[in-house]
């Protein structure tokens, strides 16, 4: 068998066994940079973009930059990019939606009788020299476009710029049609979760899918750093992301059952409004009490625990989960004992942090956003008291991303 043979057919069954991969993946975004990911590394890219077309808009959701990575310190992160743009002919993304075609641009510098353009800018700003570009609609069965992948710089195997040659555009392609396959599945759990939102939202107007938005990939963010400073291996740190975002998103579904009077009033609550309102998160942890999958687990911590509390001072503490009766008092307040430290599940330590942090900078009914520098100072005060403190160094670790993930989800 020659080295040629061999080497297609090492990618064609790789592509094969990411199709079973791709379809467990059931956030949309975690999805979104595998594919990404597996893409370049099928053709040894260099870079790339995935973009999400919804509306007429097409929106970048991740961008990867091998070179550009390798100049940050390990564990950092490229800046979490989000912008959008209107559909047309003059950007080469835009015209793969448009035409359904495959485009395969071997100098993006050298456009000669193209109705598209490339935008130096970035390359400009950052130094970087994008060259050959690949760009592939994802397009279901149907021929509805969901998004678009774009990867740049092939490179040999002794890190030379390359073109992208007709083998390889025959493997993205093939892989494309798996990758579209997985998004729509994944576009049908989004729409499933963002309905239980609204649900929520219908109650208290601040359970908008652009705080749920900003709670989950806040809490992803701050996820990566944490794993990166345990070692956590890239495959489970990946299962765990993805149940994750999913479960943040659903951190407060149980105010579907709480009055909208009192989510709604905008003066103190009475000592026995603050206690119907503490039963949301019971009442969100039995939407998942038949456990079937780490997803429902972790939506359940998440939704019963995300207001305990580091120092054990936190609601609902230990209770029984069917009566909703104290098992232990805390012999100074007479309420609940909380859980403390890490009797409180990661994933809900986190959100905790991630809601904390939107609840404090957005407006609400009750009160006005306060300052950046007034949050950070209190986000700050509170590790080791209400926060864990090894959280709020990832958080102030990753707060780039974080204020870039603040201006991507504008309520």
């Amino acid at each position: 068998m020659s080295n040629t043979s061999s080497v297609r057919e090492e990618k064609l069954k790789r592509i094969i066994e990411l199709e079973k991969v791709l379809n467990e993946i059931q956030d949309i975004d975690v999805l979104l940079e595998r594919i990404l990911t597996e893409a370049r590394n099928i053709v040894h890219a260099d870079a790339g973009s995935i973009y999400v077309y919804e509306h007429g808009m097409l929106g970048i959701r991740y961008g990867q930059n091998e070179t550009q990575q390798k100049k940050l310190a390990p564990g950092q992160k490229l800046p979490y990019n989000f912008f959008t743009f209107p559909v047309n002919e003059k950007s080469m993304c835009g015209y793969a939606v448009l035409t359904g075609s495959i485009l395969n641009v071997p100098d993006v510098y050298n456009l000669v009788d193209r109705p598209f353009v490339f935008n130096k800018q970035p390359d400009t700003l950052t130094g970087y020299r994008t060259k050959a570009v690949l760009t592939v609609p994802l397009k279901t069965a149907t021929n509805k476009v969901l998004g678009v992948l774009q990867i740049i710089n092939p490179q040999t195997d002794d890190g030379q710029l390359s073109e992208f040659d007709e083998a390889s555009v025959l493997y993205i392609e093939h892989f494309a049609t798996s990758a579209t396959q997985a998004l729509e599945r994944a576009h049908l759990t989004r729409a499933m979760i963002l309905r239980m939102v609204q649900m929520a939202e219908f109650r208290d107007p601040k359970e908008t899918g652009a705080h749920v938005n900003r709670v989950s990939n806040y809490a992803v963010e701050i996820y990566d750093h944490w794993a990166f400073k345990h070692n956590v291996a890239v495959a489970e740190s990946e299962k765990y992301r993805d149940a994750l975002k999913i479960a943040a998103m659903l951190h407060d579904v149980g105010k579907v059952a709480i009055s909208d009077v009192i989510l709604r009033k905008p003066s103190r609550l009475t000592d026995e409004e603050y206690k119907i309102i503490q039963n949301h998160t019971l009442i969100g942890s039995r939407l998942f009490d038949d456990i079937q999958s780490p997803l429902d687990a972790m939506s359940r911590d998440v939704a019963l625990r995300h207001h305990e509390r580091w120092d054990g001072l936190g609601y609902p503490g230990k209770i029984d989960l069917n009566s909703g009766e104290p098992l232990e008092l805390n012999p100074e307040t007479g309420k609940p004992a909380g859980l403390s430290g890490e009797e409180i599940p990661l994933a809900a330590r986190i959100v905790s942090l991630a809601d904390v942090f939107d609840a404090l900078s957005s407006k609400r009914v009750y009160k006005e956003s306060w300052s950046e520098v007034e949050v950070l100072n209190e986000i700050q005060s509170q590790a080791g008291k209400q926060f864990d403190p090894e959280l709020v160094m990832s958080f102030f670790e990753v707060l780039p991303n974080i204020r870039q993930i603040q201006m991507a989800w504008p309520d």
